[in-house]
């Protein structure tokens, strides 16, 4: 009988044993039960704990409660499974199991290859290329579906997560209200049950000891007296408290919420008690939440927004941004409190400060997020000059060398930590439809980031960003973790686990959709003429003649390999079947969209709407309704512009 010994009393090495036992437990069925014990002086069966307790070296990382280290050295009767803190241990047990064959390729039990053997000899010793491996909470969001990412992200390799906004009612609303998505009668929630949920993400989290990152948008409001929870949602000014409004940025000669939306709105960071309120709640909440890794403080979530007041007008926002942060820094020591403070290179903040700088780097992290950045390229080989500071005139990069070109500027003052905020599983999952060209993009922007100093990656996106299949998000979290894969060795991995023997066919068949469809169509790259619309193409319907074809020929592979021994296999190919209906309904609208027939694309894609939405609760764990359709909504409204239109800007 297998033993599994703790050398060390932690919550989660515990976790990390009864997670070794299950699945040794369904690798070998008929193999007896598997005793868990504590015994720090064990000489026999498993081992699991810290490789400071085995006297292992951990001095090849520069600080051993960040940075993993995962160390496995087992034969078949067990052996040592270790870490240099208590949640590489549990990535170390996940990784014995992956090296003994078993795959976990999207959340949920149907997401798991677990072969039936006997366990085999693993050596094992490994640093992650990145720090931060992780994922933020977005989109349509349900509390099942929380739960299973989070289970779900050490099994591929992660140790980090985000959740974004004090209270995340309005992810949870969008799910629950059912938006986009007539089918479902509407099931609303409370301020107090989500707020509740989140606490509960938060011990799930804890749990599998990954790193915690909380809230990012919200402070310049909630400080004072407004509430954040209501997020973008417009919102009257009567809101605001009338002794409080002269804390908001003055926009245009008005101090009120920006376009409504009190999450959008900024502050005046020129008024030294705007700054000491906002610094004071940020140390309140960070001590009334001990468990939080990494605090974010975000600015409002829009551009060109600032404070126009003459005071706020003598330095550029992020120079007012970094005074702000010593002053945070000055009241978590006050209370000797060692919380991590996260600052954001974002939108207006791209450009670096002038003047003041972070005076404690230890305590910050910058996290750039290239949100307007091209998702059609990594970093095209060009030359840019950064373009001079524009209160609230600015024009931002495109792409990736043009960020790179402004992040230059901010490393004059900042030489700390750093990582991205990435968007891959936010609207532009969705403009790519085979999720084969997205993962040579992830691969590529990873491994880009890195080489420029950058540790890591947070993705804001849905935790349903498995359609058609995992692989997207599988290579994402697979290349964090090892920078030296490939393309085809990840894709192999995942496809052969996926649908088993025939895993090429699958692989050529999305491969080619991909290519088909045109990522850089779909997302309004694809003309070089600004008056013209970017879907007004009808050569496009050469594409959708292809896409038809492939379509039809996806489907007769689907229908060969409809059930499988494998439950996942199974799972994969079924899910693709409503793919095919995915891509049919697609195709139409764009055909109707592409020769400017715009009446007719948004009829398809109201009609669309509705049929597809009935699928969303038998495939909801790896289909985000509101992510998808939300992004097609706002093409299909886009007006096509045609040759010779006058366009109004």
């Amino acid at each position: 009988m297998l033993k599994i010994n703790k050398i060390m009393s932690n919550s989660v090495v515990d976790y990390a044993a009864e997670e070794l036992k299950k699945y040794l437990r369904m690798m070998m069925p008929e193999g007896g039960d598997i005793s868990i014990s504590y015994n720090p002086k064990a000489k026999d069966g498993f081992k699991l704990g810290l490789m400071q307790d085995f006297g292992l070296d951990t001095s090849d990382v520069e600080n051993v409660e960040l940075d993993d280290i995962l160390y496995i050295e087992c034969d078949k009767n067990g052996g040592i499974i270790a870490g240099d803190n208590p949640r590489s241990v549990l990535l170390s047990v996940y990784e014995y199991l992956r090296q003994n064959g078993c795959k976990w390729l999207f959340p949920g039990v149907d997401g798991e290859f677990i072969p039936m053997k006997d366990i085999e000899p693993v050596s094992y010793r490994h640093v992650p290329s990145c720090r931060y491996r992780g994922q933020c909470n977005e989109g349509a969001e349900f509390q099942q579906s929380m739960i299973a990412s989070i289970e779900f992200m050490p099994k591929i390799g992660m140790n980090t997560f985000m959740i974004e906004f004090r209270n995340p009612h309005t992810y949870y609303d969008w799910y629950y209200s059912h938006k986009n998505n007539n089918n479902r009668a509407p099931e609303p929630i409370s301020f107090d049950t989500a707020l509740q949920w989140k606490r509960q993400c938060e011990a799930e989290i804890s749990k599998r000891g990954m790193m915690f990152h909380d809230i990012g948008h919200g402070f310049t409001i909630d400080p004072f007296g407004i509430d954040s929870t209501y997020a973008w949602n417009k919102v009257d000014d009567s809101m605001i408290p009338e002794d409080q409004r002269k804390y908001l940025a003055m926009y245009n000669g008005k101090r009120k919420f920006y376009r409504d939306q009190p999450l959008n709105t900024q502050f005046c960071m020129s008024r030294a008690d705007a700054r000491s309120m906002i610094a004071k709640y940020v140390a309140n909440y960070a001590e009334n939440h001990s468990n939080i890794d990494y605090l974010h403080i975000w600015l409002g979530d829009d551009t060109n927004n600032h404070c126009e007041c003459d005071d706020c007008r003598k330095m550029r926002p992020s120079d007012w941004y970094m005074l702000l942060m010593n002053e945070i820094d000055e009241e978590l020591t006050k209370k000797n409190l060692n919380t991590r403070i996260v600052f954001i290179v974002y939108i207006d903040t791209v450009w670096a400060p002038l003047v003041h700088s972070i005076k404690k780097p230890d305590r910050f992290s910058a996290m750039i997020a290239p949100i307007q950045r091209s998702y059609t390229v990594t970093m095209p080989d060009k030359e840019f000059t950064t373009l001079p500071f524009n209160l609230n005139h600015n024009v931002f990069p495109a792409d990736l060398t043009e960020f790179f070109a402004y992040y230059k500027e901010w490393q004059r003052t900042w030489g700390g930590a750093a990582f991205c905020y990435e968007y891959h599983f936010w609207r532009h999952q969705a403009c790519e439809l085979s999720g084969t060209v997205l993962a040579k993009r992830i691969i590529e922007d990873v491994v880009t980031y890195k080489k420029n100093g950058i540790n890591g990656v947070i993705e804001d996106g849905s935790q349903r960003s498995y359609f058609p299949t995992g692989l997207a998000f599988y290579t994402y979290a697979r290349i964090l973790y090892d920078n030296s894969l490939t393309y085809d060795q990840i894709s192999e991995e995942y496809f052969s686990h996926a649908f088993g023997e025939d895993w090429k066919l699958f692989r050529d068949y999305l491969e080619r959709l991909g290519d088909a469809f045109s990522q850089k169509y779909i997302e309004g790259e694809d003309s070089a003429d600004i008056n013209i619309s970017p879907w007004y193409k009808p050569d496009y319907l050469e594409n959708l003649d292809r896409v038809d074809k492939i379509l039809d020929e996806g489907l007769e592979l689907i229908k060969s390999h409809y059930n499988s021994d494998y439950r996942v296999q199974t799972a994969s190919v079924r899910l693709l079947e409503k793919h095919v209906e995915y891509c049919r309904g697609f195709a139409g609208m764009f055909r109707a969209k592409c020769v400017g027939d715009d009446k007719k694309a948004m009829e398809l894609y109201e009609e669309f709407v509705n049929s597809f939405g009935k699928h969303e609760a038998e495939i909801e764990l790896r289909y985000d309704q509101v992510i998808f359709t939300s992004n097609l909504g706002r093409i299909m409204r886009n007006p096509t512009n045609k040759p010779n239109e006058v366009i109004q800007f």
